[in-house]
């Protein structure tokens, strides 16, 4: 290999291989969201979904105010404006049952395979539409009148224009009445790229060597070179896959060949060779492409977008991990010039030498005029009108060297985005002005797992603004589009299609806020942050994109928060909140609007969501404000008094119960003479009804409840457990402890024989509703923290009523995580913590 690997590949994927180098330093190799919005969280979101599955396949007219979406077995036309206004128009286009039961006979999955996957809607014309779809692997097309909505009576055989399998790359355009496709199109053929309609039919070569080696095809994308252009030039087609790398099979991994990016580019004004290339591309080249992991990358997703002219085009790329990285994913994001394109394409040449089965580089004679290249100003004096007209030593060299040796490299020589743990897997790009005059390209990012990540690119990175949970199911984000004039960005899914605006900006509610998401659609203006195109008057507006720190001098940059009241005992633990809504935000706290907590002192432990104030002292009395730190700028978040109580508050003595009633007749020597008559006769009594139970028991062997000359007098079975519960003080022992004796009607005086006992003392009053020390509602989240082993808990805002926990801050953490022992936590470390 030419080159060493990137030195923070080990920082990124610790592992050890070979590439390229690069300047950027371990920090920027996992970028962070600024900010995160949930599921729940979305706003102004609209949804369209029927029938069908898989809508995938999307086409945007914007001027018509229309968006095509091609599903499994469906077409549909939808208000751009308003997708989920329930406008839409529908063709149902399901695969008939004879095709099914062909498609199942063929081993194919019945699930998912054999239905009619929707896989081209393109513009053939000012009045139809062109689609394809699989048809349960029997390709159908079908030009449809875009203004009736309904499929023609007769439809055109597909086999050369779309795949048979709906999972296979593909890609199409329609270009001047030619349809342009790359794919595996028949059931078991190579791949190839195709030109069909109403232009000369063109296909790739097959042999002696091969032109595509198992490719797997991501994208297509036109560029009009022939506007303005002082040579005449062509329009080219550059079409993005990845294939089987042969001429690196024997010096990388003699186990397998390695599976790379390419770009490859056909001029539309091909017609073909006159004898040798007969229907096939004479200016088909292909090149390397490359981003940041050689060997190692997969393409997933190609964006074009230019200023007006194409040579200021630049194409965006998103790459992954290949299958040899199972334990990580990354996803990574470079950006292409066109003139990086344009000079491989015009470098040297590669050949394959049969003798060590090798490709290598080509340092012959090249004929002229140029193989691969289109049909110039220059090439007509030369009396080469069209491809038809090159020399056969021409065709025979493009036959045999259709690999460029120069590879295609990213702008400046690295990626722009490197993140971990994220699959992209689409991409869409909009290039928005802002107030400072320059251009700004913004990137929607889909993921693997239903998440939409937005970024801007400044200078040689991309700031990740917000990331957004577009679907409450995980799954794979399959197609992006962006309309200008809805200011939408269109989401196209297996479940369904989403529209969301691409900026919204009054989620910002601070100049501070505003300032710091550094979004080129978003401005202050004194008030609340503005989208700046609807802004009437721009002069008023701020912001600051390219440092994302300046325009927020005056007082109103950030309202102060309400100071809230904390009052607590001495020893406690406190727990001030302070949530940031900035992932890259740092939490800073000043006590008494000076003084700042610095890191290791004691008793304080400074994270994520808040302060923890551990064994409190009454010197820990005062203000507290919690500031959010984020490129310069420092915000306030929170504001607390706290009090911390020198000791705890003297308990009230318990009343006394009352005294029984009649208490000055028990005094009197008369009544305590009639007292001690009804205990003896009570007493004859019970000895002789416990002598006829125990009779009673012993002829008939049972226990229960038995009931004697009711109402005077009633027995009752008791077991040992019943003496031990509520009297087990009162009565530690009793022989007889099985039987209990209670009369049937309660006497008119009280027994003075056992005085009535106390009643439990009432618990302390309630504290006043601040009392309290943060803790007191069970916190509803637990989060990791870094620097000390502690889990920081998030509470109620108000203060609980409830009395003070006499239970230490430690116990409450012990229970608490016994309780949610099996809640996972968050795997990785916020980074913004301290």
């Amino acid at each position: 290999m030419r080159r060493r690997m990137a030195w923070y590949l080990l920082v990124l994927l610790a592992a050890v291989t070979t590439g390229y180098p690069s300047r950027r330093s371990a920090v920027d190799l996992d970028a962070t969201p600024r900010t995160t919005i949930a599921y729940k969280e979305l706003s102004d979101v609209r949804r369209f979904s029927s029938h069908a599955l898989n809508y995938t396949t999307l086409l945007l007219e914007d001027e018509k105010g229309i968006l095509y979406v091609g599903a499994r077995g469906a077409i549909f036309a939808l208000n751009s404006s308003n997708i989920a206004d329930g406008s839409q128009r529908e063709i149902r286009w399901e695969a008939s049952r004879e095709k099914q039961t062909d498609c199942l006979q063929k081993g194919k999955n019945n699930k998912t395979e054999c239905f009619n996957h929707i896989r081209l809607v393109q513009r053939l014309n000012d009045t139809h539409l062109y689609a394809c779809g699989t048809y349960a692997f029997h390709p159908l097309c079908a030009a449809i009148d875009a203004d009736r909505f309904a499929l023609p009576p007769h439809l055109e055989e597909g086999k050369e224009k779309c795949p048979y399998d709906p999972t296979r790359g593909y890609t199409g355009l329609i270009v001047d009445g030619g349809l342009y496709t790359a794919t595996r199109y028949e059931f078991r053929s190579l791949p190839d790229i195709r030109r069909n309609l109403h232009q000369r039919p063109l296909k790739t070569e097959e042999s002696p060597v091969h032109w595509l080696n198992d490719a797997e095809f991501v994208a297509s994308v036109l560029v009009r070179e022939s506007v303005r252009s002082p040579v005449g030039d062509d329009d080219k087609l550059y079409y993005f896959f990845m294939e089987r790398a042969a001429e690196e099979s024997a010096s990388f991994d003699k186990s397998h060949v390695a599976r790379v990016a390419r770009v490859a580019r056909v001029c539309k004004s091909d017609l073909g060779g006159k004898k040798i290339l007969q229907r096939k591309w004479t200016s088909f080249m292909k090149a390397r492409l490359v981003c940041y992991i050689p060997y190692y990358e997969v393409l997933k997703a190609v964006h074009s977008v230019d200023g007006g002219s194409w040579p200021s085009t630049v194409f965006y790329a998103t790459f992954t991990l290949s299958a040899q990285w199972r334990s990580m994913e990354a996803s990574a994001v470079c950006q292409y010039n066109i003139s990086e394109l344009q000079r491989a394409f015009e470098g040297p040449y590669m050949q394959y030498q049969d003798n060590t089965r090798k490709w290598t580089l080509y340092d012959g004679e090249v004929p002229a005029p140029r193989p691969g290249s289109c049909i110039t100003n220059r090439s007509r004096e030369d009396g080469y009108r069209s491809s038809q007209d090159l020399p056969n030593g021409v065709l025979d060299f493009i036959k045999l060297h259709p690999l460029m040796f120069e590879e295609v490299k990213p702008a400046r020589g690295e990626p722009l985005l490197v993140k971990k743990n994220v699959l992209y897997t689409a991409l869409a790009v909009d290039r928005a002005p802002a107030l400072d005059g320059q251009q700004y390209d913004v990137l929607f990012m889909g993921t693997g797992d239903g998440w939409l990540h937005k970024g801007v690119v400044i200078g040689s990175a991309v700031h990740i603004v917000e990331e957004l949970q577009v679907f409450g199911a995980p799954q794979p984000v399959e197609s992006l589009v962006i309309s200008k004039g809805q200011r939408s960005v269109y989401v196209g899914a297996a479940s369904g299609v989403l529209q969301l605006p691409l900026s919204s900006c009054a989620r910002y509610g601070s100049c501070y806020d505003c300032i710091l998401a550094r979004d080129p659609y978003c401005a202050w203006d004194g008030e609340g942050c503005r989208e700046v195109a609807g802004a009437a008057d721009r002069t008023q507006l701020t912001q600051d994109v390219q440092h994302g720190r300046e325009g927020c001098w005056n007082g109103s940059a950030q309202a102060p928060p309400v100071q809230k009241n904390r009052t607590v005992l001495r020893g406690d633990d406190v727990l001030l909140p302070c949530e940031q809504r900035s992932n890259l935000a740092r939490a800073a706290w000043l006590v008494n609007g000076t003084a700042g907590l610095a890191a290791g002192r004691a008793h304080f432990r400074v994270g994520v969501d808040g302060l923890l104030v551990t064994d409190t002292l009454p010197e820990h009395s005062g203000d507290y404000g919690c500031y959010g730190e984020e490129n310069g700028l420092r915000s306030p978040l929170a504001a607390y008094a706290l009090t911390v109580l020198p000791e705890p508050p003297k308990e009230q003595p318990a009343p006394r119960a009352p005294p029984p009633p009649h208490t000055d007749r028990l005094a009197s020597p008369d009544v305590k003479f009639v007292y001690i008559a009804v205990i003896a006769v009570l007493g004859g009594l019970c000895l002789a009804l416990s002598a006829v139970l125990l009779h009673v028991s012993c002829l008939q062997r049972r226990k229960g409840r038995y009931v004697l000359g009711a109402p005077s007098v009633e027995l009752q079975t008791v077991s040992a457990n019943c003496l031990g519960r509520g009297r087990e003080e009162e009565e530690p022992s009793r022989e007889d402890g099985c039987l209990q004796i209670i009369p049937g009607e309660a006497p008119t005086a009280a027994s003075p024989a056992r005085e009535t006992p106390l009643a439990p003392p009432p618990p302390p009053p309630p504290l006043p509703a601040e009392f309290t020390n943060g803790i007191a509602a069970l916190p509803n989240m637990v989060r990791k923290m870094n620097g000390n082993s502690y889990m920081l808990l998030q509470q109620q805002e108000e203060p609980s009523p409830s009395p003070l926990y006499n239970t230490s801050f430690a116990e409450e953490l012990s229970k608490l995580l016994e309780k949610r022992k099996h809640t996972q936590l968050v795997d990785k470390l916020d980074e913004s913590s301290v």
